[in-house]
């Protein structure tokens, strides 16, 4: 997945792209729509299965709201060695951007052990951000 935010947690490599969605937006009324793209690969040696989700997505002005779940767009996917999961959601906000950072909480196949997979911080940008003014 090019020019995608990366993050590998014991061989696990989560990539994520956002996209703004500009038809879904309705600026003059603070709403703000992005789609993101996930990508999950098993590069390790074991089979792995993600069970839950957390996801902190913060705004612009720095609020940031906490969002747990069970797996992913309605799946706890089995990725063995070498498989991949890919999937696309979204989220709304307020505030014309902001950034999005989480954790995959999966379980080793084989023992049960839990282990937590980092979601790369990847940000949500609009073309109706303020542009900055240097002093």
């Amino acid at each position: 997945m090019p020019d995608a935010y990366t993050a590998t947690t014991r061989g696990i490599t989560v990539s994520v792209r956002s996209f703004y969605l500009a038809d879904q937006s309705e600026p003059d009324r603070s709403h703000f729509v992005w789609a993101y793209r996930v990508a999950i690969r098993n590069e390790g040696a074991e089979t792995v299965q993600l069970l839950k989700r957390t996801w902190l997505i913060t705004d612009g002005q720095g609020r940031t709201q906490e969002v747990h779940g069970e797996g992913v767009v309605g799946e706890q996917p089995v990725l063995e060695p070498g498989q991949s999961f890919e999937y696309t959601s979204g989220t709304p906000l307020a505030t014309p951007s902001g950034f999005m950072r989480g954790a995959y909480h999966m379980v080793v196949g084989a023992t049960g052990e839990p282990f937590d997979v980092r979601i790369p911080a990847f940000s949500l940008d609009s073309p109706h951000q303020p542009t900055s003014r240097l002093h």
